[in-house]
């Protein structure tokens, strides 16, 4: 079968079709062609020159290179590129949407969403820059002072997602070159096209040459650029967002250079709502968390228990709400829920419905394939009957699928939701303010979500325990992930 017509989206700036590598402010050439494709349709939306270790090791000379001048500006003159660069991001807005729903699939309007969001992380640290103080400590001994400095961990490297493809660049970027450092990306294979834009705007702003690297690659040349930073002691920071899986191996890689590690990693949400909670604003949260991205997002709610006497009422209400979301193609101005990223998710999805159908659930909504559609989509899904025996139980299922469980009480629900390796995200529903206290200390989880299903913004830190991962981004804790601390003693 031939492969489908190529698909590339109507820019306002045709310019922002990049295809190579950014490396020491010049686009290069590649040693592989990257082929990119909307999930949609399978149709070819561009060819990208993908990099390999010898890009890589050039754009980790760059970057040290650049390093000793960036490092020396003052927090006020990097805090103007990147609100030059937040405002870049804003002013293509429309196109980076466009791009981005080209090679990712989610729907315009989340796309534009995304945008504002990445912009924010710019923003935000290009004021947070400002406000990184030291510290003087009145001594024991009063011939000496203590001066605690922070500085800039040094040369850094970030690995992102297809999910998010333009803010899981900015959140990591920002604070690293806020903070004096210089910073290499290696962007998601399947989604390079938004990277490289955000990388040209960001040459627009004003960025130095070697300050930021964007490296696109295969998934084979990605693990050899991967080994390749993580193996170089002149890497001092490794940013990635991803498997747990894989997060085990880059630790793996790092530590005989012993370079800090921000990993954001797998997570399994937990949904919960208790009896006394606001059922309607719990369906409306559930919709949001779970069914954002068609499910594929690292904090969407993956569980949902729900107490036995608001049971019935939530799933009633959340079966309407989830029957009515419109499945198509992202480009469609009525589309709610988009397609899968590729074969694979669409596989793992239909595989955990079906072994939940199998072990006795009942479906509700959904359930199947698309297939008037594409080979890309799947039916929003509400299961209820499930057991804690099923996979969707044990594993994230990174797609749009809703499985209810039922429970009795709320130390069942905090057992339930703390079964888990991963401690990401969670979210609860209650208006007993004695119950909102316990349950928030009690959820073994980074991050809790308290009558809400949006948590994420870039003033609050982000990220997980357990096997989700260690580090934070967003917020003023972000930026400490770049800095080290210097303690001066001095003699009087």
């Amino acid at each position: 079968m031939s492969e489908p017509a190529h698909a590339l989206p109507t820019l306002n700036d045709a310019s922002l079709l990049r295809t190579s590598s950014l490396i020491d402010g010049e686009w290069g050439v590649g040693s592989t062609n990257l082929l990119v494709h909307n999930p949609a349709n399978g149709a070819r939306v561009a060819e990208v020159a993908g990099c390999g270790a010898e890009q890589a090791q050039a754009a980790l000379v760059a970057a040290e290179r650049a390093l000793p001048a960036w490092r020396a500006r003052s927090a006020r003159d990097r805090g103007v590129l990147l609100s030059r660069w937040a405002q870049q991001l804003r002013q293509n807005a429309a196109d980076l949407a466009a791009l981005m729903t080209a090679e990712q699939g989610k729907p315009l309007a989340e796309a534009r969403g995304e945008v504002a969001y990445a912009a924010s992380f710019l923003e935000w640290y290009a004021e947070e820059g400002k406000r990184v103080y030291g510290e003087t400590i009145p001594a024991s001994d009063a011939s000496k002072r203590y001066w605690v400095w922070k500085q800039p961990v040094g040369v850094c490297a970030a690995i992102t997602p297809w999910n998010f493809p333009l803010a899981m660049i900015t959140r990591k970027v920002a604070p690293a070159l806020a903070a004096g450092c210089t910073v290499m990306v290696k962007p998601a294979e399947q989604t390079p096209l938004t990277a490289l834009a955000c990388a040209e705007l960001a040459q627009r702003a004003g960025l130095p040459a070697g300050v930021l690297g964007v490296l696109p690659a295969t998934a084979e040349d990605s693990i050899a650029i991967g080994q390749l930073w993580c193996e170089s002691p002149v890497v001092r920071h490794l940013s990635f967002t991803g498997s747990t899986e894989v997060g085990r191996l880059l630790a793996a890689q790092c530590a005989p250079t012993l370079k800090r590690l921000s990993l954001e990693l797998g997570g399994h949400a937990p949904f919960i709502v208790f009896d006394d909670a606001d059922v309607d604003a719990a369906v409306e949260g559930a919709i949001q968390s779970k069914y954002r991205n068609a499910g594929q997002t690292c904090i969407c709610a993956n569980r949902f228990y729900v107490q036995a006497g608001v049971h019935d009422a939530f799933v009633d209400k959340l079966a309407e709400r989830v029957g009515a979301l419109v499945v198509g193609a992202g480009d469609q101005p009525e589309t709610q829920v988009g397609p899968l990223i590729d074969a694979a998710a669409m596989a793992k999805v239909r595989s955990h419905v079906d072994d939940a159908v199998a072990q006795g659930a009942q479906l509700r909504v959904g359930g199947q394939p698309r297939d008037d559609l594409g080979s890309g989509f799947f039916s929003p899904t509400l299961l209820t009957g499930v057991t804690p025996r099923m996979r969707v139980a044990v594993e994230e299922t990174f797609g749009p699928v809703a499985p209810v469980f039922k429970f009795e009480t709320e130390e069942q629900a905090i057992a339930w939701a703390n079964a888990s390796d991963y401690g990401l995200a969670s979210y609860f529903y209650s208006r007993d303010i004695s119950r909102c206290l316990r349950v928030a200390e009690a959820l073994e989880y980074g991050m809790v979500g308290l009558n809400t299903g949006l948590i994420a913004s870039a003033e609050a830190p982000f990220g997980g325990v357990k096997q989700s991962g260690y580090g934070r981004e967003g917020g003023h804790q972000g930026i400490e992930e770049y800095l080290d601390l210097k303690m001066v003693c001095v003699g009087l």
